[in-house]
């Protein structure tokens, strides 16, 4: 009895000598750090943004002016942050973006698609996430042009009997 008692302790040291070498160690995915500028370009019917991507600390500027005074709407401001968010790198960097045309909304949705095109320049890997979120599809609507005859893109004229 006590030479099994023996042969099982001896097995079991020698199985928790071996076990960390036979699985490999399960480690976090690194986060690369940031290196270098990353500029992309995101459109929204005639809006333009051009993004810059630095390491920082989280600041957003916008026409050189910070994130909320330039966009009043916690809406738009949550559209541009929302790449960052979702991959949860809002605090490595800061975005310097300019942006011209359109209204709003048009500019915060440019905004949030230059994000995440300088996003996967940073780390291709993240290409799936942003992909599947819907943030590295360029929204091709626009405004429908006048057509001649008609008072606008569809619009004819009324109907009249006499």
């Amino acid at each position: 009895m006590v030479g099994m008692v023996q042969e099982a302790v001896v097995a079991q040291e020698a199985q928790q000598q071996t076990t960390p070498e036979a699985q490999p160690s399960v480690q976090e995915p690194q986060v690369p750090l940031p290196t270098g500028e990353y500029v992309a370009t995101g459109r929204r019917k005639t809006a333009v943004a051009r993004v810059r991507m630095r390491p920082g600390s989280g600041n957003v500027t916008i026409n050189g002016r910070p994130l909320e005074d330039y966009f009043p709407s916690r809406y738009h401001q949550i559209a541009v942050t929302k790449p960052l968010d979702l991959v949860g790198r809002r605090q490595l960097f800061d975005l310097v973006i300019r942006v011209d045309g359109g209204g709003l909304t048009g500019q915060a949705e440019a905004c949030t698609l230059g994000v995440a095109r300088a996003l996967k320049l940073y780390d291709p890997s993240l290409y799936s996430v942003l992909r599947e979120a819907g943030f590295l599809t360029r929204d091709a609507r626009k405004k429908e042009r006048k057509k001649y005859g008609l008072h606008g893109a569809r619009r004819g004229t009324q109907f009249s009997k006499r």
